[in-house]
């Protein structure tokens, strides 16, 4: 079978809002079009794979299983609305304010491409003609490193930095207008 190409999501300030660790239901809010960005991508018959950085795990802030069940949450309310996502990787570690096993370097927190390259591996994912929809240079910088081709900028209000600028082949509003770019190619 022919490797196929995905879009990977970061989940913070692309999906939902991005607030101070988001880590409840509470306080999870999609942003306005993401549902419907997944939607008319998955139509279109792209992968999608969320891969999230999620020190507050590391932090003490929350635990894993709390992560984990938001995750649950957020999973099935997009299969409710007809978004299935095909893979969910997630980084739990940070290597200065991580508490015990979490405090550590690791392969997977991105700018590293640990989470690109794991899933490329166990989902079959043409990494080259995938794209990376961030809202960080870190996100963009992963993508370069695991040698996805397109990737693309979105500002969810955070600062845009010069090296997300330069790291990025597009800069946009949101994941809708995301979409629109990737689905007009």
């Amino acid at each position: 079978m022919a490797k196929q190409p995905a879009i990977f999501l970061d989940r913070d300030g692309v999906i939902n809002q991005d607030g101070d660790y988001v880590c409840s239901v509470d306080d999870f809010h999609f942003i306005d079009g993401s549902i419907e960005a997944m939607q008319a991508l998955k139509q279109k018959g792209w992968l999608l794979v969320v891969v999230t950085n999620q020190s507050g795990i590391a932090r003490g802030y929350f635990s894993e299983d709390d992560f984990l069940a938001l995750t649950e949450w957020m999973d099935w309310s997009l299969v409710d609305r007809g978004v299935t996502l095909d893979g969910i990787y997630y980084c739990p570690h940070h290597p200065d304010f991580g508490q015990g096993d979490y405090r550590q370097v690791c392969d997977c927190r991105k700018p590293e491409p640990g989470m690109f390259l794991q899933a490329a591996n166990e989902l079959d994912i043409d990494l080259a003609n995938s794209w990376m929809i961030g809202d960080k240079a870190s996100d963009l910088l992963g993508a370069k490193r695991a040698e996805i081709a397109h990737r693309i900028l979105v500002k969810s209000g955070k600062e845009v930095t010069e090296q997300a600028k330069e790291l990025a082949e597009s800069i946009v509003d949101d994941l809708s207008a995301a979409a629109k770019l990737i689905l007009a190619k």
